[in-house]
């Protein structure tokens, strides 16, 4: 078991610069029989031309995203666009897991938040509330989504019937404070009558049909099938286990030498030559690594047992604490500008002429 998850456009291009020219198009116009020498176009101040542009630009914004709210996994995961470059696996790899398994200093992962009601639970209803936890984790902390599971179990709701029976309020109202909460709580009623509708109150047994579920992303399902089904289908990467692949060299773009930009990009390239027996432990050990040494900001490479194999060892370390450093005599400069501004305020302006700091 893993903490509360372990914790993943075709687009068109016209190049009729005459035609864009000549001014606006009307809706339905034919194109092709536009006159060959129109008239000229009336002159438009620079300020009216960016106004038009911008509202053009937010009318296109508006149009993909009516809403106006991002979508949940869209905040951390992108579909990659390929396979790894390579099936060869990096040098060193297995010295480098095995030194972190025996690193002392891990820090305790969460699980899912049903360990404790394995038994109790029917087999239906513990896939159902492994769902659940899956939901409920995405860009929230481990403790937050497994008090919000925990509730929801105390209260009864972990069963599709009970979520499609209960008031979206209430389960707002369980699940606070977990990210997003407004939207996870829209999102489960959602799976709770697509789980009953389609799947007799259960939930979907393949990679591809919890993908459709709402608010599920790559990650998501793949965790789900491997600790709901006992079904390994893929690597769960989550941010820790992205980050510490890219420091380590492990993963890189299709077809490039640089890093992959998202979690889905370095689970296909993980997958391309982690062997798969490693596919589920792999997620555990990297996550504990990544809350205690390898940390997202000034990792503790000097802590780190296998930091002769990463070339991204002291690299970050000293970039964050240079940067640091900076900030801090900029702070002092102008902490002693302002001292001195009011030290001598009373002789430079002594006839009470204001001064702004």
């Amino acid at each position: 078991m893993y903490r509360t998850l372990l914790r993943m456009p075709i687009t068109r291009s016209f190049t009729k610069k005459s035609i864009l020219q000549q001014g606006q198009v009307q809706p339905g116009a034919d194109l092709s029989t536009s006159p060959p020498n129109p008239a000229p176009e009336p002159r438009v101040s620079a300020g009216r031309k960016r106004q038009k542009n911008n509202a053009l630009k937010i009318s296109k914004e508006e149009t993909k995203n009516p809403s106006g709210l991002p979508d949940i996994e869209e905040l951390s995961y992108n579909k990659a666009n390929g396979s790894a470059v390579s099936s060869e696996p990096p040098a060193n790899w297995e010295k480098v897991l095995e030194g972190i398994r025996k690193m002392k200093t891990l820090e305790p992962v969460y699980s899912l938040g049903v360990d404790e009601t394995d038994s109790s639970l029917p087999p239906k209803e513990r896939r159902f509330a492994v769902l659940l936890s899956a939901l409920l984790s995405s860009l929230t902390k481990d403790k937050v989504a497994d008090g919000a599971l925990q509730r929801l179990l105390q209260n009864g709701l972990h069963t599709a019937e009970a979520i499609d029976k209960a008031d979206e309020a209430t389960i707002k109202d369980l699940i606070y404070p977990v990210a997003f909460y407004t939207r996870k709580a829209c999102n489960m009623k959602k799976i709770a009558k697509i789980c009953l509708t389609k799947y007799d109150g259960d939930i979907p047994s393949s990679l591809d049909e919890l993908l459709a579920l709402p608010g599920i992303g790559p990650k998501m399902a793949n965790m789900v099938m491997t600790l709901g089904w006992f079904n390994v289908q893929g690597i769960c990467v989550d941010t820790h286990v992205h980050r510490i692949c890219n420091r380590l060299g492990w993963v890189t773009q299709p077809g490039t030498k640089q890093k992959t930009s998202s979690p889905e990009q370095t689970r296909e390239a993980l997958q391309r030559w982690l062997p798969k027996e490693e596919w589920v432990r792999i997620n555990p050990l990297l996550v504990g690594f990544g809350q205690t040494i390898c940390t997202p900001l000034r990792p503790r490479c000097g802590m780190c047992t296998v930091s002769e194999f990463c070339p991204s060892a002291f690299k970050e370390s000293s970039t964050s604490s240079s940067k640091s450093k900076k900030s801090g005599k900029r702070q002092i400069l102008g902490l002693n500008l302002a001292i001195l501004g009011r030290t001598f305020y009373p002789l430079i302006f002594p006839f009470g002429c204001r001064l702004v700091l």
